[in-house]
């Protein structure tokens, strides 16, 4: 046996290592939890070895698949009653490579870079166990052949997130936030689960390929009408709307900031949200042959992607601004499906998993570098009015953080502005409407990512404006109520890690100014900066080795084709309008936030009703609270109200009935005959009187 077929009769061990480490820390928290936490660096570095191990497979897998090594599937069965069969086991093809080398580097990253921002917490171990359990639910996600198995591992993912985003669960945001994302969540699965079990019922099969083979047989011979399936798929899509975040379930993502940020990486870049888009792709056989559910897909995605970024310019938290990024990003990505561009999709996802990593680790790094000045106040700590001048007290973050912005914004040559690229030209080819909406979000992207760099970086530095503070304390006190006590400021639930001598919990001034972030962190960042650049270059138009190895199943690709079809004008006039957009979303940051030329309070001002609605986020959160918790709740206390006057009420009579009636009756029991004897004939007079009346 040649060594190529035993790496993919063990390729199972690539999910398997990280939850080995996971069950093995995890086990120890549990069972010997003092001793345990104390293995800090032990744990943490049996996890990550793991998790590179794991690493190493996925990019031999991936270089054999390169090679061209056919798809490979190893299924066994799992339950089987009658004709009813259960199938499990693994696959590896061209997508599942792919997808297991982005989850393995950017969560091989992430867990190198938590050794540095969670260096001071209590719960460093726990977090470890928890990353190392997320990432092997997501490449178990990944290498699943069908859709039954896709749900349990989509599932698991689901239930990660929930640990990780309320992994401060002291705190009350972050506990109310670990909420919103599972409820939320529970909403697409929902739709999902009933999805699945619909296809079930109608091809009788979990396979991708076979179920859109036969969900289109029965379409075409006229035994299934074509809206129920498309009912079907739709309910499936239900499952990527919530956990890509796509409109109208997008509400929990900006929310999931709650948690330590290397997870918010984690969720943002590889593997979370990823899920998504990957399983839009996984049903690409059964979406592709009903149209209505590819515009669904479409116009969702468009939407997504215009409102993400339209909020995203007024936020002021950085973790948030980057959320409402992603939202937008992964709109793009789920257009891109919808217009049938399937390689497209699948390649910015690549790219966009790289470079936003990167972001929300930079992002990672300002924090732990402002906690160093105002203390441990995640609203302060977070907050962009407070910085400005960064870049000399922390240039590697910056640059990279440069050059992850110069990525998102897609200018040539970084890797976002091939993927955005090809996706908008895909686009316009299906829907120059669609293509609008997708060229003016790119403008506007470009705008607030720089607005973002700016304030954070460039300037002066605003750190220890005691005028500024005190007008964020004071907003955030009117903001929150009183649910703002002085316990949701305790150091030992937030990251202490702002510096690395002994503080003392009220001296919030620790230095007055902020200084660059330990190797451990400054590491991923400078890595994770190389595919951000270069990663793009796989994928450009006059040579797509992209889209050669990651072709939809349907479609048979034919490299010189391709070549003979790339057109230099029209590949000038998309690249062209989409930077010539970007490059002005970029002056007129630089001229609001660099030069000052141009007060954004004056625009705002002018214009408070779409300021309001960005600032708001479009007013959903606010309905979804009126309408689902406030609505939920008068429901549950008009329920309790029925339940106490009727149902208790019934029981309680029926209990009152019978206590009265033997409370009387015992006064008929004495024991005497004589009376008995006397209630005998009083009831035969009585009956004789009776039928004498009638």
């Amino acid at each position: 046996m040649d060594s190529m077929e035993l790496l993919y009769q063990y390729a199972w061990l690539v999910p398997v290592l990280p939850l080995i480490g996971a069950a093995v820390v995890g086990t120890g928290l549990v069972s010997y939890s003092q001793a345990t936490n104390k293995l800090r660096q032990a744990s943490a570095i049996f996890i990550v070895s793991l998790t590179g191990m794991a690493m190493v497979f996925s990019f031999l897998i991936f270089w054999s698949q390169v090679q061209g090594h056919p798809a490979y599937t190893q299924m066994f069965e799992w339950a089987s009653a009658g004709d009813f069969r259960i199938e499990m086991g693994y696959t590896v093809d061209h997508l599942a490579s792919l997808m297991l080398v982005i989850v393995t580097t950017v969560a091989f990253l992430v867990m190198i870079y938590t050794d540095g921002y969670m260096s001071h917490d209590p719960g460093y171990v726990r977090f470890y166990a928890y990353l190392s359990l997320f990432s092997s639910s997501m490449l178990g996600l990944v290498i699943s052949p069908n859709l039954l198995q896709v749900y349990v591992f989509w599932e698991l993912v689901g239930m990660c997130s929930y640990l990780l985003i309320g992994f401060w669960y002291n705190r009350k945001p972050a506990a109310d936030a670990c909420q919103k994302a599972f409820v939320t969540n529970r909403v697409g699965d929902f739709g999902l689960l009933l999805g699945i079990l619909g296809l079930f019922w109608a091809t009788g099969s979990f396979e991708f390929d076979i179920m859109g083979e036969r969900l289109t047989e029965l379409v075409n011979v006229g035994s299934l009408a074509p809206s129920i399936a498309a009912i079907f798929a739709v309910l499936v899509f239900l499952g990527p709307v919530a956990k890509s975040a796509q409109f109208p379930l997008h509400v929990w993502l900006p929310d999931a900031m709650e948690g330590p940020t290397p997870i918010s990486a984690l969720i943002h870049a590889a593997t979370m949200v990823a899920a998504g888009v990957f399983l839009v792709a996984r049903m690409y056989p059964v979406f592709e042959e009903i149209p209505t559910v590819m515009n669904v897909i479409a116009y969702t995605g468009a939407f997504t992607a215009f409102m993400g970024a339209s909020i995203a310019i007024t936020q002021n938290d950085i973790k948030k601004g980057l959320a409402y990024s992603t939202m937008s990003q992964l709109g793009y990505m789920v257009m891109a499906m919808g217009v049938g561009a399937y390689s497209a999709g699948l390649f910015h996802l690549m790219t966009h998993a790289y470079f936003k990593a990167m972001l929300f680790l930079g992002s990672g790094s300002v924090i732990h570098g402002m906690e160093a000045v105002v203390g441990h106040d995640p609203v302060l700590a977070q907050d962009m009015r407070l910085m400005g001048g960064l870049r000399k007290y922390m240039p590697v973050t910056a640059i990279t953080f440069l050059i992850g912005t110069l990525a998102i914004c897609g200018i040539p040559p970084f890797a976002g502005f091939w993927s955005k690229d090809e996706i908008l030209g895909a686009t316009f080819a299906a829907s120059p409407v669609l293509w609008a909406v997708g060229w003016l979000t790119a403008g506007i992207t470009a705008f607030y990512m720089f607005r973002m760099y700016f304030s954070t970086f460039e300037g002066e530095f605003r750190g220890n404006d005691e005028g500024i503070r005190s007008d964020l304390k004071r907003a955030q006190l009117q903001k929150m109520g009183l649910s703002l006590g002085p316990g949701a400021m305790n150091p030992q639930e937030l990251t202490l890690d702002a510096d690395d001598h002994g503080h003392d919990d009220h001296d919030h001034h620790h230095a007055h100014e902020p200084h660059e972030s330990p190797l451990s962190m400054v590491f991923p960042l400078v890595a994770l900066a190389v595919p951000s650049v270069l990663v793009g270059l796989v994928g450009t138009p006059f040579a797509n080795y992209f889209e050669a190895f990651i072709h939809p199943p349907s479609e048979v690709f034919d490299a010189a084709e391709a070549a003979e079809a790339f057109d230099l004008s029209e590949f000038a006039l998309m690249a062209g309008s989409s930077v010539a957009i970007a490059t002005v979303g970029i002056i007129v940051a630089v001229l609001m936030y660099r030069t000052k030329a141009i007060d954004p309070k004056a625009i705002a001002a002018k214009i408070p009703f779409l300021y309001n609605l960005s600032l708001n986020k479009w007013y959903v959160d606010d309905i979804y609270e009126v309408v689902f918790v406030q609505g939920s709740r008068k429901l549950a206390k008009q329920v309790l109200e029925i339940d106490i006057r009727i149902v208790d009420g019934l029981v309680n009579l029926a209990g009152f009935v019978t206590l009265i009636t033997g409370e009387g009756l015992k006064y008929l029991e004495n024991g005497r005959a004589q009376f008995y004897a006397l209630i005998v004939f009083g009831a035969v007079l009585g009956l004789v009187l009776l039928s004498g009346v009638t």
